[in-house]
Order: structure tokens, then C-alpha cells, then sequence
């Protein structure tokens, strides 16, 4: 049986071959004057269910209702300097780490969480469907533990998988530290998912290293298994990690490589430079460079100096015979700041030789369109693996024949820069947060690349159509539901397709202004930090000027679905009354086509408005002098669950 590897865009997505099923399709028709909905005034909507922790963070002061982050509000962080060492083809990686581990919160720590998260490949450990052979490793061995310099006891059995407790010799003060070391080691995996072997000397290393679990101000020490289906939760750290490979290994990783000029031969350390300033693709170094061993100083072993701060993880890919491209790219356009773009890959992928052009223009639409914040950090890589999975600076993703399909991939990893990354968002628990906006970014960056037509059946296809074709119950669990919970389709399609969805109804209820200012103000007031939904909410209500807890209600606290009828049309004076039933609770835009006697054709989209008053029957007014022969609702990207109760008069 093949072990379940759910990645972060593909987890509910199609095969790239399904993309060729974008064709032409009727232009969906423009909004005219005429139609407009009936106003009525909004009821005051009743305050958002609170989990009984986010309640207690109010009173403590740590969060505020309005969304900020509250006058007591704290998070923990950690200094990491790590050694490892990997010498492909033996799968075998050894580490020696300190990490010093500093306690801002008001809380005596008698112990702290350690996260292991390549334990999941033990055997046994709980995890979300079933594992190979190859995917099987014995799993994280700690060879030597101490806290403060004294030697401890770890007790490394195999009944520890992901997570362990680890008492203090002495409790942990509040704004005091504690300094933890530990020697590791353990096998890549011959199955490469999230991380592994992508070949016998290629590797991707991630997760590579025992951690401290977050610690937070509403919910404590994070204990929940890592189970390779739903994703991470990371404080912000900062990270001096140096990789020790064979010469004639290249190693790219998060953060900036401190020691160029020591790994590596000069003619490619001034190619790498160069794409430092360069918009042209730059090829730092071939498969026959490595191969004639030009590219790296050939000194036995190279340590690769890595060093980044205030980011959650870090990630290396490395390879004696990958391909190194490089180019950048202007993300800031005050300060006129560039970000690196880099790529890694097998010289037979062709999609691949074109990577670092996609990833330029990931970025550049990315920074100056939506979120239209720029790129936060100094570079991104996109390594060639398997995963079609994001980590800081980093992307792991598989090569496909379709280069409209790897662009597409590319553009929703680095996406998720935003959410979670630069956003410390808790992706275990609120998978929505991360993967929904991420997929909502991908839909607009999509719609500037393919043209709205296009990108809205792709995304129909692929994000909305198994949610809203499929009447299973877990399908209307409420998208808030911890993510820890869900499995399946209770996962897959809440995280990212009615997520997103849910933000672009929103987008279009507050209007492209002030659904950025919004955006924007949440940014701003949880970048680096742990948002939680509450803190998104009220943040968008508070900048808004809106009580929007009706809108949430229904999208994300609700299981609601979408269903709308047209229920009656009735001539008035001055033109026809439309009646539209929402028989499935979900407050979505829609469009009216209306069709009249002599061939002529209306349409008007109404937002999310519609429905603050009364979400089960809005009431329209379409003013004509016209006859009307026909009414019809149409969704686009708001898929309707039954089409049979959309049109008056019904066939």
C-alpha cells in the first residue's frame, strides 16, 4: 500500500493533464445597470462563538477583541545552531544542535515539549494512511541530551513518534532562558515526500531536527502528532545551521549562505553573485560542471554556512549533479530591494529550465498585487522533489510536462511565504488560514496569467467541484472545525477550496479597496507573530468599519453549503420583483442573467450584500420596461450544489 503523502497544494487538486480540459466556454456576461437588489436594513449580528481559551486571552489582555494583538501579548523564541552532516549515497544524517530557549511568557516551565517530527516514519506512528516500506525508517535516535551543560536522561524507545515531554532540572522563570543540547541521528527516507531521498544523491532535508514545540499564550504547549496529513505550527526562531556534504555537492537551503566563497570555485561564486543584481537567468552551474567537479573546492568535506533570524524553520535540499539556476527580481519598489530566485533540478526536466522565470514572476505579481505586500525575505529556491510543498525560502515541487501546470504549483507554494510563514500561523490546528489564503492567491495570480475564463473552470475543476458535487456530511463540517480533527475530504476541502472561496466572497463584499485595507491591517498587525481566527475576524470587522459576524457565521462557522433558487419573479410597477431562495445557507455572490422577449440578454452580479438582511430569501429588483422571458442564476466560481431550482421559468 502506498503511504498516504498529502502536500500542500495537490492534497484536494487533479492531475496536471486535467489542466488541458481548460477550454472555451461561454464568456460569462457583463454587469449592466437595471438590476438592483431590493435594500433592507441589517439586523445586528450576533457576537462569533469563542473557544472558552480565546475568551480567556481577551481577559488577560494577551489578544483583543478588536483583532490586535493585546497590551500583554507574548510568544517565546529560540537561538538554534546546528551541525549536520550527510554523505549521499548513505542515507545516514548525524546532528549536534544548542538551542537556547527564551521564556517571555508570565509562566514557570517545569518542562518543555521536543517536536520529532520524522518519528512519523516509524512504525506505528499515528498517522493519516499507511506507509511503504521505503517510507519506514527507524526514526529519530538521540544519541545525547543535556540542559544547561548537565548530561540527562532521554529514554529513545520506539514508542516515541512526534512529540515528547521533557521535565527541567530546574523549572524555567518567566524572561529567562534555558539551554538545551542534543546529538541526533537518523535515516533518510527512501520514499521522498514532504523530505527524503529524491535520489540516491539527491536528498531534501527537512524537519530534519529535534525542536521546541511552540508555547503559546491560549492554548499552552502544542502536543498535537504530527500525522504527515495536516501541517506545522513554528515559533519564530533564529538559525546559524551549517551542512556538511562530499565535495562536489552543492547544498541550497532557507537563509543566506554565509560562506560562498568558501564552498565554492570562483568562476561559479561570481555566476551566483551575478544573479544576485540580474533579471536574466543565470546558470550558476550544469550536471557537467559537477560532473567534471569545477563547482565546489575540493576540500573532503564542505560545510555549507546557512544563517536566517526571526523565521520558523529551515529546509536544504542537496545534490552532486542537480542543475543551479539563478536570476532576481525587484520586491520592494521604495527601497528597491531584490529577492533571489534559484532553482535545483535534473537537467531532463524541461519545465524546470524555465523555473526561475516562474518564480521571478511569482514574486513580482505576489509583492504588487495580492497580498501586495513584498516579498518578506532575501530569496526563494525551488528545488526539484516530489512534495508540491512549501517551506521558508523554499519549495519542493514535482516536474510535469504541462509548464502552464508547474507554474501554477510554483505560484501557490511560494504563496504560502505569507500564510504561514511570514503570518506564524498554527497550520495543524487552522489549516484554513494558511492553505485557504494560498489557494486564494493562487485563483487571482492565476486569473493574471490564464485570463479570468480560463482560471475560473480550473478552479471549479479542481478547488470547488469535488466539495460541492459530493453530499457526504463531512463536507459541510464548518471550515472553523480544528484541523487536528479532520481527516479526508473534512480536511482537504475546508482547508483550501471553501476557504478560498470564502475570501474571494468576501473580497467581493467589501469591494478591492477596502477588503486590501483589511488584508493589509491584519498583515501588519500579525506578521511575525500567532494570529488565530478570532484575531482575522474581528481584525477585518474593526478596519472595515463592519460587523461582518454575520458573513462569518454563515462561510466559516456554519455548515452551510451553497444552493440557491430562484423562487418567484413577479411583474411591479417599474419592472419585475426576483425572489432567490438560499435553500443552502452559504451567503454567495451571484449572478442574474436575465433574458427578454426580443432576444436581449441582461446581467448583474450581486456580492454577498444580498443576504445580511435575510440569508434565506433575498428579494431583487430588476427595472425594465422589458418583458422578460427568462431568469437564470449563475455562480462562477461559487458553485450551486442543484442547477434543477436555478432558472425561472424551470424547464
Amino acid at each position: 500500500m502506498h503511504h498516504l503523502r498529502p502536500c500542500s497544494l495537490l492534497f484536494v487538486l487533479g492531475t496536471a493533464s486535467a489542466l488541458a480540459t481548460i477550454g472555451t466556454q461561454t464568456k460569462a456576461p457583463l454587469p449592466v445597470k437595471g438590476i438592483s437588489a431590493v435594500p433592507k436594513p441589517a439586523p445586528a449580528a450576533a457576537p462569533l462563538y469563542a473557544p472558552r481559551a480565546v475568551q480567556q486571552a481577551y481577559r488577560k489582555g494577551t489578544r483583543s477583541p478588536d483583532g490586535s494583538p493585546g497590551a500583554g501579548y507574548w510568544q517565546n523564541r529560540a537561538r538554534y545552531s546546528i551541525t549536520i552532516t550527510a554523505l549521499p549515497p548513505a542515507r545516514g544524517v548525524n546532528g549536534t544542535e544548542q538551542i537556547v530557549y527564551v521564556n517571555n511568557s508570565p509562566d514557570t516551565l517545569k518542562s518543555v515539549a521536543i517536536k520529532l517530527f520524522l518519528n512519523v516514519h516509524r512504525p506505528g506512528a499515528p498517522r493519516n494512511g499507511g506507509a511503504s516500506a521505503d517510507y519506514l525508517t527507524s526514526g529519530v535516535h538521540v544519541d545525547a541530551f543535556s540542559v544547561n551543560g548537565e548530561a540527562g536522561p532521554w529514554g529513545d524507545d520506539s514508542r516515541t513518534f512526534t512529540w515528547k515531554r521533557v521535565q527541567l532540572p530546574t523549572a524555567l522563570m518567566p524572561r529567562d532562558s534555558v539551554r538545551l543540547s542534543f546529538d541526533w541521528h537518523y535515516d533518510v527516507s527512501k520514499e521522498s515526500g514532504r523530505e527524503g531521498a529524491i535520489d540516491s544523491t539527491t536528498f531534501f532535508l527537512a524537519y530534519f531536527y529535534p525542536r521546541i514545540a511552540v508555547y503559546d499564550d491560549y492554548n499552552g504547549w502544542d502536543t498535537m502528532n504530527f500525522t504527515d496529513q495536516q501541517e506545522f505550527y513554528s515559533d519564530f526562531n533564529d538559525y546559524d545551521v551549517t551542512v556538511r556534504v562530499p565535495a562536489n555537492f552543492v547544498v541550497w537551503g532557507t537563509g543566506t549562505l554565509a560562506n560562498a566563497a568558501e564552498v565554492l570555485q570562483p568562476e561559479y561564486l561570481q555566476r551566483f553573485q551575478a544573479s544576485l543584481a540580474s533579471d536574466q537567468t543565470i546558470r550558476v552551474a550544469t550536471k557537467e560542471d559537477l560532473a567534471a567537479k569545477k563547482v565546489t573546492r575540493q576540500q573532503p568535506i564542505s560545510a555549507w554556512h546557512f544563517t536566517a533570524q526571526n523565521v520558523p524553520d529551515m529546509a536544504f535540499g542537496l545534490s552532486d549533479h542537480y542543475d543551479w539556476d539563478a536570476a532576481s527580481v525587484v520586491v520592494d519598489d521604495v527601497t528597491k530591494r531584490r529577492a533571489s530566485v534559484q532553482a535545483a533540478y535534473n537537467d531532463s526536466a524541461a519545465d524546470y529550465h524555465r523555473m526561475v522565470q516562474f518564480g521571478r514572476h511569482s514574486l513580482d505579481w505576489l509583492s504588487h498585487n495580492w497580498p501586495g505586500v513584498p516579498y518578506p525575505y532575501e530569496k526563494t529556491t525551488v528545488f526539484q522533489g516530489f512534495a508540491d510543498m512549501e517551506y521558508p525560502m523554499m519549495v519542493n515541487d514535482e516536474s510535469s510536462a504541462d509548464t502552464v501546470f508547474s507554474r501554477f504549483v510554483v505560484e501557490h507554494e511560494i504563496a504560502h511565504t505569507y500564510f504561514p510563514f511570514y503570518m506564524g500561523i498554527n497550520e495543524t490546528r487552522y489549516a484554513f488560514m494558511d492553505e485557504g489564503w494560498a489557494t486564494t492567491f493562487e485563483y487571482l495570480i492565476g486569473t493574471a496569467d490564464l485570463g479570468k475564463e480560463k482560471a475560473d473552470v480550473f478552479f471549479r475543476q479542481f478547488r470547488v467541484g469535488g466539495w460541492i458535487g459530493d453530499p457526504s456530511p463531512l463536507e459541510d463540517l464548518p471550515i472553523v472545525t480544528p484541523a487536528d480533527a479532520l481527516t479526508g475530504i473534512a480536511y482537504g476541502n475546508s482547508a483550501y477550496g471553501k476557504a478560498a472561496l470564502g475570501y474571494l466572497a468576501l473580497k467581493d463584499l467589501l469591494g478591492d479597496e477596502l477588503f486590501r485595507k483589511s488584508l493589509h491591517a491584519f498583515m501588519d498587525r500579525w506578521h511575525g507573530k500567532h494570529p488565530i481566527p478570532w484575531d482575522m475576524f474581528n481584525t477585518f470587522n474593526d478596519v472595515s468599519g463592519q460587523d461582518l459576524n454575520w458573513f462569518w457565521r454563515s462561510w466559516f462557522f456554519s455548515n452551510a453549503y451553497i444552493d440557491l433558487a430562484v423562487a418567484n419573479v413577479a411583474k411591479v410597477r417599474g419592472g419585475y420583483s426576483v425572489a432567490i431562495d438560499n435553500i443552502g445557507g452559504m451567503v454567495a455572490p451571484v449572478d442574474l442573467v436575465v433574458h427578454y422577449v426580443d432576444g436581449s440578454t441582461e446581467t448583474v452580479h450581486e456580492t454577498p450584500r444580498m443576504w445580511e438582511a435575510n440569508q434565506k430569501r433575498a428579494t431583487t429588483m430588476v427595472r425594465t420596461k422589458k418583458t422578460i422571458q427568462s431568469v437564470e442564476l449563475t455562480g462562477g466560481i461559487w458553485m450551486d450544489a442543484d442547477l434543477s431550482n436555478n432558472r425561472w421559468p424551470a424547464k
